[in-house]
């Protein structure tokens, strides 16, 4: 993803965040709320500039994906707003989805760590 430096799991559903944006370092925190493998992810920051979003994946065919992003955030300063309203961070995120993609499509084998279903506060291992 453009503009992102860092991003470390630090446990099955908690992530640390670093990025540039607008020309500033952030960092914060986001919390996994419901994922279900292959299907869904989403998320919302628990700490530093609020943001929260879902990622859908839906089989099409067997080698095709509908990839469904929905994104919110609140854009800080005079320009994160700017950004905002010339709809720069839409088209950063539609050629971060594209890049996505050629990743995966060039990848035998998922990438990434726990694999487990999560769902509001109960989480589920992988398999089970």
């Amino acid at each position: 993803m453009e503009g992102v430096e860092e991003v470390r799991q630090l446990d099955n559903r908690h992530l640390h965040w670093v990025a540039e944006i607008g020309g500033k370092k952030k960092e914060w925190d986001a919390e996994i709320y419901e994922q279900v493998p292959d299907r869904r992810v989403a998320w919302r920051s628990t700490t530093g500039t609020r943001n929260g979003g879902m990622v859908d994946f839906l089989p099409k065919d067997g080698n095709h994906t509908r990839v469904t992003l929905k994104m919110d955030y609140e854009p800080e300063g005079t320009l994160e707003r700017v950004d905002d309203a010339l709809e720069i961070v839409t088209r950063r995120l539609e050629g971060d989805l594209e890049r996505f993609k050629e990743f995966i499509q060039s990848r035998d084998t998922e990438t990434g760590g726990w694999r487990g279903e999560i769902h509001g506060d109960d989480t589920k291992p992988s398999g089970s």
